[in-house]
């Protein structure tokens, strides 16, 4: 009893410190996000300690529950994204994924590189560079209702190519520092399955769906709708990890399924309360994981403002030459959408600390790149949404893709 105590007073915490942090931000103007991500930061190991390490360790009720939030999320963007409205961005998306990670992975091999790194760690860094956080745009966009806007359906499917091209990178850098040498062979088959799971899924899904729906009323609990679209995300979350994806690839694809049938506006208002619930554990848990302690002197902070920079611009840059069919104002918020790296980059600097590529402060320096991009990207993607019409750059966007 006191183990299971303990476990919901830290629920508590985290849950409480992600309303205040979230209700602070938004009486300032900023995505509540940001508020949730910054109140990880106060309560966890680095200032107050309310939160140890060993709670948000891999596998910890507190992990678990964040990693449930963050599929839930993406699943209930999903419902908000048709597979007709993807296809009619593709080729802008396409070129946004694309663009978007050799820009990042280039310029971040070349700084680390520079900064001491033999070209093969030089890599491994980079690759921290690389993929999109989707959960955290995901959660902007969908504060400030602009899911449906052009700009935001090119981000999201730029974010399942990011994502694959991410995996595969990640397996180069991994296969080198293993002295296994590279196997492009080895590669094409992953990719192939990869790709081969997102068009099955979602291509196939969304019409097997969009012709027949009404199975889902069939069964006679009232919420069975609801409980089915549910079992259906967790299950191709879970799958998309065999294929080397992550799990909110396959939420997100759950739910763009699930947007096909004619319950999909209830849907999306039962999904409200689980959402109010859990993502929130999300965006604290990534806040929590960064150690100020190893940032504690000049030459580290100088070393996370190059980071950074490098990070952010890397990412502006070549998310938005992917995406100037858009226009300049198009593009500009396309790239900004980009710029989270987020959990990704995390879980890639844990990564190369287990296999010995850096030190703790490099480590520490990597998830600080990652959250603070993951907190200055919210409320710049707030304000040029805000400021352009919703209608920028669609025409543009339509006749790319025909």
């Amino acid at each position: 009893m006191h183990h299971a105590s303990d476990i919901l007073l830290t629920l508590f915490v985290v849950f409480a410190a992600a309303q205040v942090g979230g209700e602070l931000a938004q009486r300032l103007k900023l995505p509540g996000v940001v508020g949730e991500i910054a109140a990880g930061c106060v309560v966890g190991p680095s200032l107050l300690g309310w939160i140890t390490p060993g709670q948000i360790a891999a596998g910890t009720p507190l992990d678990v529950l964040a990693e449930i939030g963050v599929v839930l999320l993406l699943f209930s963007v999903g419902l908000e994204t048709r597979l007709e409205d993807l296809k009619k961005v593709g080729k802008a998306a396409l070129l946004v994924g694309v663009v978007g990670v050799v820009v990042p992975f280039g310029m971040g091999t070349l700084w680390a590189h520079g900064s001491g790194f033999g070209w093969d760690n030089a890599m491994f860094v980079a690759a921290a560079f690389v993929a999109t956080s989707a959960g955290i745009t995901a959660r902007v966009l969908q504060e400030l209702g602009a899911l449906q806007r052009t700009e935001s359906k090119v981000i999201l499917g730029a974010a399942v190519i990011d994502d694959i091209l991410a995996m595969l990178l990640l397996g180069v850098v991994v296969s080198l520092q293993g002295g296994e040498g590279f196997q492009p062979g080895h590669l094409l088959v992953v990719l192939g399955e990869a790709v081969g799971f997102i068009a099955v899924i979602g291509w196939g899904g969304a019409r097997v769906m969009r012709w027949n729906s009404g199975w889902l009323d069939k069964p006679r609990h009232a919420q069975s709708p609801l409980l089915i679209a549910l079992a259906l995300c967790l299950g191709l979350a879970y799958v998309s990890t065999l294929f080397g994806l992550a799990a909110i690839i396959g939420a997100f694809l759950a739910g763009m399924i699930a947007s096909e049938t004619r319950q999909q506006h209830t849907l999306e208002q039962q999904t409200q309360p689980l959402l109010a619930l859990l993502t929130p554990f999300f965006f604290v848990v990534t806040g929590s994981k960064i150690d100020l302690h190893e940032l504690a002197s000049a030459d580290a902070l100088w070393m996370l403002l190059v980071v950074t920079l490098i990070a952010i611009v890397s990412k502006l840059v070549g998310g938005g030459l992917g995406a100037l069919s858009l226009g300049k104002r198009g593009a500009t918020i396309v790239g900004f959408g980009m710029v989270p790296r987020g959990e990704v980059g995390v879980v890639i600097a844990s990564l190369g600390l287990a296999a010995g590529v850096f030190s703790n402060r490099v480590y520490a320096i990597i998830v600080a790149m990652s959250l603070l991009t993951a907190m200055v990207t919210p409320p710049v993607l707030a304000w040029l949404l805000r400021h352009t019409p919703a209608n920028d750059g669609a025409a543009v966007a339509d006749t790319s893709s025909q």
